[in-house]
């Protein structure tokens, strides 16, 4: 049995330093040939007592079948260094050095940045929430409660029965409306989760929320912030043009257009041949909201807008699939 064992380690510890396919047919031949070492192990079991030959001839075959593996092992991966070796190119030392290539900023970034930029120069301030909100700060805050058509608009990714992703970044407005007195002025770029997918919708996307609450505030002041967004974000002869629209939060509310940028307000397929494309909604805050607040409606006025960062960023590159921007398409992030 020890010399079994012994046998054993011999040959693994040659068969670890081969280098070649005739040196592993010399370790074959040497341990499992038919005048191997192990083979005239195997030859002398009939000189054992009775009792001991069953274990010894068991531990014996293990060996063999465990060598015969090795053995066929590393002829194999000798074989394939080889053949690495014949379809590699010749390294030429002489040639100049690849730079690596440098990494970009996704598009949706590069376009959340430049929103963010346009409203903080207006005085606008970033604020945050949480992504996973309560039905309350979703819905019931901004005046929708649980019987109000619009919530099938949302499709919304429940949680439990109280607790979702939040479908829009609205609900930033209200909890910074619940911490600080007017006046107001924030933005609120983040991620939103509806249940809707093809090729102008995501399961997730990019939202910007805007909020100005003060003394005095009238849709006017709305327009001529939009129109200032609109004309930084989109070219200084960019037309707008406001629909009444319905928000539960907003009244009077809007939706905005601007002139078609493939084909400048003239019509085309991308603009249905009316010569407009949505961007954002937007409206005077309901006095509703207000009172969730705490705010004295009397006293304060405000206005509200969102945006699609993935309906902006395909307006201002000329993307017409939104599920580009979530392939990680190097080609494609390259452009930006």
């Amino acid at each position: 049995m020890d010399k079994l064992t012994k046998l054993k380690s011999q040959a693994l510890d040659e068969l670890a330093g081969a280098k070649s396919e005739d040196q592993i047919n010399q370790i074959r031949i040497k341990f499992l040939g038919r005048k191997g070492l192990l083979t005239g192990i195997l030859r002398q079991m009939g000189t054992l007592p009775q009792e001991q030959r069953r274990a010894t001839g068991q531990l014996a075959n293990s060996i063999k079948t465990e060598l015969e593996a090795e053995l066929k092992l590393k002829q194999t991966h000798i074989r394939l260094n080889q053949n690495r070796k014949k379809t590699s190119p010749k390294l030429d030392v002489t040639l100049p050095g690849r730079r690596p290539a440098l990494g970009k900023k996704h598009p949706i970034t590069q376009t959340i940045e430049e929103i963010s930029n346009i409203f903080l120069s207006l005085g606008f301030q970033i604020a945050q929430g949480p992504e996973v909100e309560s039905d309350y700060y979703n819905f019931e805050a901004l005046n929708i409660p649980a019987d109000h058509p619009a919530r099938d608009m949302h499709d919304t990714f429940y949680i439990t029965d109280k607790l979702l992703l939040r479908t829009h970044t609205s609900p930033v407005q209200i909890h910074v409306m619940e911490k600080i007195k007017p006046p107001i002025r924030i933005i609120a770029p983040g991620k939103a989760y509806r249940c809707d997918a093809d090729h102008t919708h995501t399961p997730m996307f990019h939202q910007v929320e805007g909020l100005l609450v003060d003394d005095l505030v009238t849709f006017g002041d709305l327009k001529g912030v939009l129109n200032l967004f609109a004309q930084r974000m989109f070219g200084a002869d960019t037309k707008l043009r406001f629909r009444p629209s319905f928000f539960p939060f907003t009244e009077p509310s809007a939706e905005i257009d601007i002139a078609c940028v493939m084909c400048k307000g003239e019509g085309c397929r991308v603009c249905s041949r009316t010569g407009w494309l949505e961007i954002l909604g937007a409206g005077m805050v309901d006095p509703a909201v207000f009172e969730k607040v705490g705010y004295d409606a009397d006293k304060y006025t405000g206005f509200a807008f969102g945006m699609g960062v993935e309906r902006i960023a395909m307006l201002k590159y000329g993307i017409n699939d939104i599920r580009l921007f979530f392939e990680n398409d190097l080609r494609f992030l390259a452009q930006f």
